[in-house]
């Protein structure tokens, strides 16, 4: 039996590990989340300057002392942009993560252990959805509902509902015919037990990386959204918004598009790189090895 990981094991096993290059680039990793999720939390605790000041006499200023990420066509300063962005930016990953895998982890979760009608009818739902890219259905629900917060963490979650499903359904199957699953439910086991006990602690693994790794791949497609005009529609912008603004000085003032493109790219990147060590940690041959 492959018993559940205890939270510190879990943490001992990700954290204690001889330092290495890979060592090393999961400590960084850790250390740009950590500041983005504080500047996401504190914004004015970092940001030099206020995002709604507007300096007339700085317009489009290069990177320099005074404004280190340099400032847009407003005068605005775009690290403060940065910093203030990271909000929403980062509101909406972890929001649409958190609604698309507990609506696809209990779509997966109930088509798996209760078998018969009810895994056709949910397979064949979310065989539906996936025909349509996630991109694309994000785009249709957020153009039909409108531009706000709650309208494209719905528009993103919606498009990750079938992958949820589909892992957690593949694991409930494998969990739920072990032979320890076998031996709890000869002995008379409620199902309620079997499941909490044993089928649920031991297919949760899977499902934990791949949140991990859709809070990246959220927040660029909630950028991608902002970009078209598509996403958060506020006096501070999110990081795509900025990039979109953005884009047509692109050859004059390249600063208003990289710095906000940079954090974009950083913080997924980090994300990735945390949920292949937490894939790791998780892996029963490690553990058992």
């Amino acid at each position: 039996m492959v018993k559940p990981l205890r939270a510190s094991l879990l943490w001992r096993r990700f954290r204690f590990q001889p330092m290495d290059l890979s060592q090393l680039f999961v400590s960084g990793a850790g250390l740009i989340v950590v500041f983005l999720i504080f500047c996401a939390v504190a914004p004015q605790w970092i940001a030099p300057y206020s995002p709604t000041d507007m300096d007339a006499a700085n317009l489009l200023k290069p990177p320099g002392a005074d404004h280190l990420f340099g400032t847009d066509y407003f005068g605005r300063d775009v690290f403060t942009l940065v910093i203030y962005g990271s909000r929403d930016s980062l509101l909406i990953g972890l929001a649409s993560v958190l609604v698309g895998g507990l609506a696809g982890a209990g779509l997966g979760t109930l088509s798996g252990y209760v078998g018969g009608w009810v895994d056709v009818v949910i397979m064949r739902l979310i065989e539906v959805l996936m025909t349509i890219p996630g991109i694309l259905l994000a785009l249709a629900i957020a153009a039909a509902m409108g531009p706000s917060t709650m309208n494209v963490v719905l528009a993103i979650a919606a498009g990750t509902i079938p992958r949820y499903a589909r892992v957690m359904r593949s694991q409930i199957l494998t969990v739920k015919n072990r032979p320890y699953v076998l031996a709890s439910r000869s002995i008379g086991s409620s199902p309620a037990r079997i499941f909490f006990k044993h089928v649920l602690p031991n297919s949760t693994a899977p499902f934990l990386v791949m949140a991990t790794i859709g809070i990246g791949t959220s927040i660029l497609t909630g950028s991608g959204l902002s970009f078209l005009g598509l996403g958060v529609i506020k006096e501070i912008p999110d990081w795509g918004t900025v990039l979109s603004q953005g884009r047509g000085y692109l050859t004059v003032a390249w600063w208003v598009c990289t710095f906000p493109g940079l954090a974009i790219a950083l913080f997924v990147l980090s994300v990735n790189i945390i949920g292949d060590r937490i894939r790791d940690a998780l892996d029963p041959k490690k553990r058992n090895g």
